[in-house]
């Protein structure tokens, strides 16, 4: 209370406050009010003129997203601001990496003073006061993770009592109108969770489950609740499979409190991580079920025997690429026989497929090909714009020269003999799975044909190599094969595709577009 400010009329004062729920326990003296009444005095004594007072109430000190205190931002940026006087240094914050970044760096920088009345720290002046504020930043955040702690630990003792903690019971519950800490039936959600389970006990896959809530306009446990969705997308209001296999293996709903299915990264972050099942905290018979024991068991052994079922995955040089233009969803792929009954890959919009009746996009089908032939088109073209053999040339030879130091060639050609026996013993255990009844016949050929393919490929670079110990070949013969093997190798190779595009969306009426990750090859397309 001592500092000195010898020009008041050159600033332009911010007076921050701020109380969490936690800084309430240290007594009336860190109250709004009172934080309010030292700074007004402070301000009055050393004739300062206030721009505004910003108060965050109710906010942790280890959150730097107070609304409040953004808006302080905010005119510090807008040039509104070029003092900040806080109470103590806990009021700034308890995290003492941030803490250290505005008063180290970000007030600094922007010309702003910092005053903290209690510690003594003016950063306008030379102080041994200002010498040991990472110290007390440092204390401040030890506090902040010793309340963490003695929460969590409360928490968990609530949770192993039975005692929910959560912010909204689940779907088909709500609060006890009286008691804190327990949970009751809601009988409108409930009637809706009796359903779903009915409809799963008569083995109505998820997905169709879903499909009939979404036609029967049932609203989902998010509208249910009146939550404002931050960032709606095209499955915003919609009932989807995973939903409801999640809602048919929640102990929940046959009495038992369910919670610790997720634990925060740490005191500091909002993320959460999942927590394997074994380390949930489960307490048997807390409130009334809404289901029978019986009728969930038969349930989850319905939902467990469909897990077992195979599924496939089709394997394309572009898959992870092709989104859908309108929603913005990956396409998915499916499999279809033509008139001549041969196997073709077909596009498909994923939010289509999911919710065909719920009219939420369109079905986008295209022959996987199609997509392919006409992206691979494009990636020729800017190649053949971009990659002048001349210009690829030196690095060629450099590569050229580098292999030979890396290896022999007859280091190489056996390494190509040990590939290519690999490949083919897997060839013929793949016949014998195939003859066993493990791997289908469709299977058989896609995986057959692939790694045939790669196994002539590596013949050829065998004879390739053979003939050059032969015939040793000159450096600079090499070096130019080396560019137009990779010239012709850029549009087929995947890990190069991968390289150049970040996306590739096909519209409603069959439109491609390709956006690479280079912005002279957008401006080019």
């Amino acid at each position: 209370m001592y500092l000195e400010i010898s020009n008041p009329m050159d600033y332009h004062v911010a007076l921050y406050i701020r109380l969490s729920k936690e800084d309430e326990t240290e007594g009336p003296s860190q109250s709004v009010t009172n934080q309010k009444s030292l700074l007004g005095e402070f301000v009055q004594q050393h004739r300062l003129s206030v721009y505004d007072t910003y108060i965050d109430d109710g906010w942790s000190g280890t959150n730097f997203d107070r609304p409040d205190f953004q808006r302080m931002i905010t005119d510090i940026e807008a040039k509104k601001v070029n003092m900040v006087i806080t109470k103590d240094l806990s009021r700034l914050g308890r995290d003492y990496i941030m803490t250290g970044h505005y008063m180290e760096r970000y007030f600094p920088e922007k010309r702003v003073r910092y005053i903290s009345l209690l510690d003594g720290i003016d950063t306008g002046v030379e102080s041994t006061a200002n010498d040991i504020t990472p110290f007390r930043a440092i204390m401040n955040d030890m506090y902040a993770k010793d309340i963490s702690k003695k929460i969590k630990s409360v928490k968990r003792d609530k949770q192993r009592k039975g005692q929910f903690i959560g912010g909204k019971p689940m779907f088909g519950y709500k609060m006890h109108p009286t008691e804190k800490n327990q949970i009751v039936v809601d009988e409108k959600a409930a009637q809706i969770v009796r359903r779903i389970f009915g409809m799963a006990l008569e083995g109505v896959s998820c997905r169709k489950i879903a499909t009939q809530l979404n036609e029967d306009h049932v609203p989902t446990p998010a509208t249910y609740a009146g939550l404002t969705i931050g960032h709606p997308g095209p499955y915003t209001g919609l009932w989807s499979s995973e939903r409801i296999s999640e809602m048919l293996q929640n102990e929940t709903y046959i009495g038992n409190m369910v919670q610790g299915r997720t634990v925060k990264i740490s005191y500091k972050s909002k993320k959460c991580l999942r927590q394997a099942r074994e380390n949930w905290v489960v307490v048997e018979g807390t409130h009334e079920p809404l289901i029978d024991a019986e009728t969930f068991q038969k349930v989850q052994m319905l939902v467990s025997s469909r897990k077992r079922t195979k599924s496939r995955t089709y394997d394309f040089l572009l898959r992870g690429l092709i989104f859908c233009h309108e929603c913005g969803y990956p396409m998915a792929v499916i499999n279809r026989k033509n008139a001549a009954g041969e196997e073709r890959l077909f596009l498909i919009c994923r939010t289509y497929q999911r919710f065909t009746k719920a009219g939420v996009c369109t079905c986008h089908s295209i022959k996987e090909k199609t997509v392919t032939d006409a992206v691979l088109a494009k990636v020729r073209e800017v190649c053949e714009t971009y990659l002048n053999p001349a210009e690829l040339m030196p690095v060629a030879e450099a590569a050229v020269v580098e292999a030979e130091k890396a290896a022999s060639t007859e280091v190489s050609i056996q390494s190509l003999r040990n590939r290519i026996d690999t490949l083919t013993v897997n060839l013929d255990k793949m016949y014998m799975d195939k003859l066993s009844g493990i791997l289908s016949e469709a299977d058989f050929q896609r995986i057959y044909l692939k790694v045939k393919d790669d196994r002539a490929q590596l013949e050829e670079q065998l004879k390739t190599l053979e003939k050059e110990k032969e015939n040793p070949v000159p450096k600079e013969d090499r070096a130019k094969e080396l560019v137009q093997r990779f010239l012709e190798s850029v549009p087929t190779n995947r890990e190069l595709l991968f390289s150049l595009i970040e996306r590739v969306e096909l519209s409603e009426d069959k439109q491609i577009f390709i956006k690479f990750r280079f912005r002279q090859l957008n401006e080019a397309g």
